[in-house]
């Protein structure tokens, strides 16, 4: 898989790399590298014609067994490996997929969702010949500039992650044609493909979690405002206090990020300093709010229920571990990959993982609710003991 920063992949910079590399293994073999075999060399090892081998190659029932069986012969004499490059441009294919981030380093590599989507997705690809190229964006001149690279036709399509509500990227790949699948929602009738989960349902469930438990005093921290996911954890909790009979909401903004768990949290102690429960719109948020109770002397669960939601790493190394809810992220991944695959005409039911890479089926495997290309996966309350 490759990464680049500024949604300019393939340049001379990396091919310059590559060349670097090679001539640092020539010198370190103590002589210069071998030419690789061409497939002129194959055909005259085996007495055939150029195109003969290149049907051979792309697996062309129009070839003898005889004539197979020499061209193959030929081609583990020589070592030959066909040129990846050259075959998916001749098949009109760049064989590779985007996974384009359009967030900063800092909430990359920090949050633990990221890493399960990414998971998700190779885990997917691995079943194909398809790459993964990895791509962090961070304003509009950098998404602009993805776009047009995406519209050269040098990927075959794009997995975009963290969408927010006035992101123009997923409208700029669809007039390029570029297909597209969103991770997550710009709204609620979002036209594009997208693979979702049921932010709502799971943050009603945590909340009614929190009352059943005899809380009388719960607010929220909620991720940030042009985020749908974020809209929607923040009714679930409106809904599960209307349901309830339950007073007036009590709310502090956050971002997803550790600081701003911190800092809502200050502020909520603040204003309501008796509240005994905190729903956290993200894990990462709940392990600042966590520290923020505890520079101001509140235990959890006994002064203060805490729960919150992606269920990441975080959430099981946290003291008390946190209650939280379960989305499943990896899942999530590999549901967009194959709605990808899918309207690419590339996915295969039932290809199996390659041998050493320890995938497996997930079994069971999520029911996601919607259609082909709408997909939303089920959210799941994890009980622990934050709450």
């Amino acid at each position: 898989m490759a990464a680049v920063r500024d949604g300019q992949p393939g340049d001379s910079g990396a091919a310059r790399t590559g060349e670097a590399a090679q001539v640092t293994a020539a010198a370190r073999g103590g002589k210069a590298a071998q030419p690789r075999p061409t497939l002129e060399q194959v055909a005259r090892r085996a007495g055939v014609g150029r195109g003969t081998v290149s049907r051979v190659i792309n697996g062309s029932p129009r070839v003898s067994d005889r004539t197979r069986l020499a061209v193959e012969t030929a081609v583990a004499e020589l070592g030959y490996v066909p040129n990846r490059v050259a075959r998916a441009l001749a098949a009109g294919s760049a064989d590779a997929i985007a996974l384009v981030v359009p967030e900063p380093e800092t909430r990359f590599f920090t949050e633990p969702y990221f890493s399960g989507i990414m998971q998700g997705v190779s885990a997917e690809l691995a079943r194909t010949d398809m790459q993964l190229l990895l791509t962090l964006l961070h304003g509009q001149k950098e998404q602009d500039r993805f776009a047009q690279y995406a519209a050269s036709h040098r990927i075959d399509g794009v997995l975009l992650v963290s969408v927010h509500t006035h992101d123009t990227l997923p409208d700029l790949l669809a007039e390029a044609e570029i297909p597209a699948v969103l991770n997550g929602r710009r709204f609620a009738a979002e036209p594009l493909p997208y693979v979702d989960t049921d932010n709502l349902g799971g943050a009603r469930a945590a909340v009614a979690h929190l009352l059943e438990r005899g809380r009388e005093t719960v607010a929220t921290i909620t991720g940030p405002p042009d985020m749908y996911a974020a809209h929607c954890r923040t009714e679930g909790y409106r809904e599960a206090l209307r349901e309830a009979g339950h007073g007036e909401p009590l709310i502090a903004p956050g971002d997803f990020t550790e600081e701003s768990g911190h800092r809502a949290m200050c502020e909520l102690l603040e204003r309501r300093p008796g509240l005994d429960a905190v729903f956290c719109a993200s894990d990462v948020m709940a392990a600042g709010a966590r520290m923020a109770l505890r520079e101001a002397g509140r235990s959890v669960p006994g002064d203060v229920a805490l729960v919150g939601f992606d269920d990441s790493a975080v959430a099981r190394h946290m003291d008390p571990p946190l209650t939280t809810v379960r989305q499943p992220i990896a899942e999530m991944g590999r549901e967009m990959a194959r709605v990808l695959l899918e309207l690419l005409g590339k996915w295969t039911p039932g290809a199996a993982y390659p041998a050493g890479t320890g995938t497996t089926e997930p079994t069971p495997r999520p029911v996601a609710k919607g259609d082909r290309t709408h997909r939303v996966l089920p959210a799941e309350l994890i009980r622990r003991g934050s709450s």
